[in-house]
Formats: C-alpha cells, sequence, structure tokens
C-alpha cells in the first residue's frame, strides 16, 4: 500500500484512492473494504488491482479496534481475508488524499462533505454510487489500456467519478431508505449476513465500471 509521498507521484502513476466510510469502523465499512478489494483481485489479479487503494474509516471510528467478529466471519464467506484490519478515526488527511469515498448512509456522505475539502463531487452513498454507475453507459468511459503502468484503470475510475457526479441530480433515489446501508453492530450473524449480502450486491456493478471487467461466473 503506498505511503504518505504517493501525492507527489504524477498522475499517470499515482493510485485511485477509495475510502469506505461508516460509523465505528468495525462492521460495514471494513467489510466493504475487504470485499471490494477481493473483488478487484478476482477480476483484475493482484498486481493490476494495486493501482486501485481500498481503505476504511469511520466517522465515530473504534482507533486501533479490530474487525467485529460477525463481520470478520462475513468477510470470510465471501473469500476475502479479514486478517490485520486495524479501526480508523475519519480524518481531514483521510477525505483530502480519497478520489472516491463511498459511505454507509446518507448521515456519513454529509459528515464527510461538511469537512470541506472539495469532497462532495467525490463522496457518495455505496448504494447512491450503485445506482449512478448502472445509468452510465460503459462506451463513455475510457477503455483500460495495457500500455499505461496501471492499464489505463486510474483514467477510467476518475473518468466514472464524473460522470457520477454529474447525474447525481437526475437520478434520484425512488425513496431515502434505497441509499442506506443499515448497521448490524450488535446484531446476530444472520443480520450481518444479510447486510454483507447488500454490500457485495452494491459492489458488483460499481467493481464492474471501475474496472470494464464483468464478474466472473
Amino acid at each position: 500500500m503506498a505511503g504518505p509521498g504517493d501525492d507527489l507521484l504524477p498522475p499517470a502513476v499515482r493510485p485511485f484512492r477509495i475510502l469506505h466510510v461508516s460509523t465505528g469502523n468495525v462492521c460495514r465499512s471494513p467489510i466493504t473494504e475487504r470485499l471490494h478489494r477481493r473483488a478487484l483481485e478476482l477480476r483484475l489479479g493482484q498486481e493490476r488491482s494495486s493501482g486501485l487503494l481500498v481503505e476504511s474509516a469511520g466517522t465515530w471510528g473504534h482507533e486501533g479496534a479490530p474487525m467485529e467478529a460477525h463481520a470478520a466471519t462475513v468477510c470470510s464467506d465471501y473469500g476475502a481475508d479479514p486478517g490485520g484490519f486495524i479501526g480508523r478515526e475519519l480524518l481531514d488527511e483521510h477525505v483530502i488524499r480519497a478520489d472516491l469515498v463511498l459511505t454507509a448512509t446518507r448521515d456519513h456522505r454529509a459528515q464527510v462533505i461538511s469537512m470541506g475539502h472539495s469532497a462532495g463531487l467525490r463522496t457518495f452513498t455505496l448504494k447512491e454510487f450503485n445506482r449512478l454507475v448502472r445509468a452510465i453507459d460503459p462506451a463513455t468511459l475510457p477503455e483500460p489500456d495495457p500500455d499505461l503502468p496501471d492499464g489505463g484503470l486510474i483514467e477510467r475510475a476518475r473518468a466514472l467519478v464524473g460522470a457520477a457526479a454529474a447525474l447525481r441530480g437526475w437520478l434520484l433515489a425512488p425513496d431515502p431508505e434505497s441509499d442506506e446501508v443499515h448497521d448490524p453492530y450488535g446484531a446476530p450473524i444472520t443480520f450481518f449476513r444479510s447486510i454483507g449480502d447488500e454490500i457485495n450486491q452494491a459492489l458488483d456493478p460499481v467493481v464492474t465500471a471501475l474496472t470494464g471487467v464483468p464478474e466472473r461466473a
């Protein structure tokens, strides 16, 4: 994973950072982070997916805490590695460095945007971003380019975020609840698994749009 100096790299080789945000950073955002990483690796391979860095943090993050046990189980259910996770509190620097922020709820989205740093055009709820990218014609996005150091993924990802932001005012949610991923903290494993399924389904079109590679059968 790139360090603090990656923002000094030229745009062509600077990684594209995706930040998942929930409340405590021990349930929803860790599940989303690890499932997102796993999906990218399955479609692109570990080396090619390295240009898209997926992280997470919490608006009331349990700094240094491990992933909640049921959340770790859900990650394992989908073949994602829950190991080594450490909770983080959302800081200005995380928002500044993120190219795309995907939140669990509308309240989280509002909190990220309220931090400033021109975050409004790159911050969405996960389900909102899912809805928007499904409406974008893939032919309007840059095609992957094997001649570029990152395979063209970063240019495509940046174009996708811009297109989604442009659509936001035109493609509204059918109801407010449709953009929410509810908090399973303290719930039984069955509820965690239902949330994991919601997250996994929401991520699929997002990963397809980011990579140009459909889910493998």
